[in-house]
C-alpha cells in the first residue's frame, strides 16, 4: 500500500498559529513534514509505505515591509523540507485592489494564486501515473473537493483520505471522505526538526529564533 501526502502550505500553516497560541508559545511551526506523514501510515495497514510528500505554497514577500525576515524564515524550512526529500511547489500572491463600501477608499490586498489548483491536479496526476494507491490531502479547504470528487470518480481503485490540520476539520469534506482523520497540537509538537538541521552537503540550517 503506497500513501502520497499533499499538503497545504498555508492551510497548514495558520492552523500551526493557532496550535503554537493554544500552547501558549510552544514551538510548532518548525514541522518535520516527514515525520509527521510517517506518524500517520499505521491507518492505511501495515504494509503500508510513503510514497511522496508534496509540499504546496506560495513566499509571502509582500509582508516583507512588516516583517522583513518572513521570508527567509519560510526559505530555512523549505531547506529542511527539500533535504528530507518532500516535493516543494511554490506558487505566487498576487495583489488586488479592495474599495471600502463605506467610507470608498482603496487598499491593496494579496491573494495566493494557484496552489488549490496544482495540488488538485497533482492529485490526479499521481492517479494516472500509478505512484500510490492512497493520497492523503493535508487541508480543510473545500475548494478541493471537486478534486475529491473527481479522482473518486476516475480511479475507483484509489482511495484518498483527508488530514485535517488541527482546527481545520470541515464536515463537508468528511462527508466526502468519511475516513478521513484530523492532526493533533501535540502531534505538531512531537514531530518538529532539531533547532540545528544538518544538510547532506555539512551546512547547517538553523532554527529561527522567532517564528
Amino acid at each position: 500500500m503506497r500513501v502520497s501526502f499533499l499538503v497545504d502550505g498555508f492551510n497548514l500553516y495558520h492552523s500551526l498559529r493557532t496550535a503554537q497560541k493554544d500552547l501558549n508559545g510552544q514551538s510548532t511551526k518548525w514541522l518535520n513534514l516527514k515525520s509527521l506523514c510517517q506518524s500517520y501510515l499505521y491507518r492505511f495497514g501495515k504494509e503500508a509505505v510513503l510514497s511522496d510528500i508534496y509540499y504546496f505554497s506560495a513566499l509571502a514577500k509582500h509582508r516583507e515591509s512588516v516583517d522583513a525576515q518572513v521570508t527567509q524564515r519560510h526559505k530555512l524550512f523549505i531547506q529542511c523540507l527539500k533535504a528530507e526529500g518532500i516535493i516543494v511547489n511554490l506558487s505566487r500572491f498576487k495583489s488586488k485592489k479592495s474599495k471600502c463600501q463605506y467610507c470608498k477608499a482603496t487598499d491593496k490586498r494579496y491573494e495566493e494564486k494557484e496552489t488549490d489548483v496544482k495540488l488538485a491536479l497533482q492529485l490526479i496526476e499521481i492517479f494516472i501515473q500509478d505512484t500510490c494507491d492512497v493520497a492523503v490531502l493535508v487541508t480543510g479547504d473545500t475548494d478541493l473537493s471537486p478534486a475529491l470528487t473527481t479522482a473518486n470518480r476516475l480511479f475507483p481503485d484509489k482511495d484518498v483520505y483527508f488530514a485535517f490540520p488541527y482546527k481545520r476539520k470541515n464536515k463537508e469534506l468528511n462527508q466526502l471522505a468519511p475516513r478521513s482523520f484530523s492532526i493533533s497540537k501535540e502531534q505538531y509538537v512531537n514531530h518538529q526538526f532539531p533547532d540545528y538541521y544538518l544538510l547532506s552537503n555539512g551546512q547547517t540550517v538553523t532554527k529561527p529564533a522567532q517564528w
